[in-house]
């Protein structure tokens, strides 16, 4: 495990890197957008699709689970080496956080 965190650590700062440039060319795009002039039907669905807001609920949400998740695995007793334990429980509670995140977008559209 420790020669596997520095990759991890390079992996996730480079992901942290994309998610800020992808976020400044989205809002770029949208101030040259409305910069342009009067918008008809198809720009306003454009700019509404471009970041809705829900991005930033959604991982909240599943690395707020995954968290819960490696907190929970703490006090489950398995063997490191040969249990498959960890990864189910690990999946169950990230898959949880898509499952609320899926039920919140529900509930906010009706």
């Amino acid at each position: 495990m420790k020669q596997l965190m520095p990759f991890i650590v390079i992996i996730v700062f480079f992901i942290l890197i994309a998610i800020f440039i992808l976020a400044l060319y989205n809002y770029m795009l949208k101030k040259r957008i409305i910069k342009s002039g009067p918008l008809d039907e198809n720009s306003v669905k454009f700019l509404a699709q471009l970041n809705s807001g829900n991005e930033a609920l959604k991982w909240g949400l599943i690395l707020l689970c995954a968290g819960i998740g490696f907190i929970v695995m703490q006090f489950i007793p398995y063997s490191a080496e040969d249990s498959p334990v960890p990864y189910g429980v690990e999946m169950i509670f990230i898959s949880a956080g898509f499952l609320i995140y899926y039920l919140l977008l529900r509930r906010r559209k009706d």
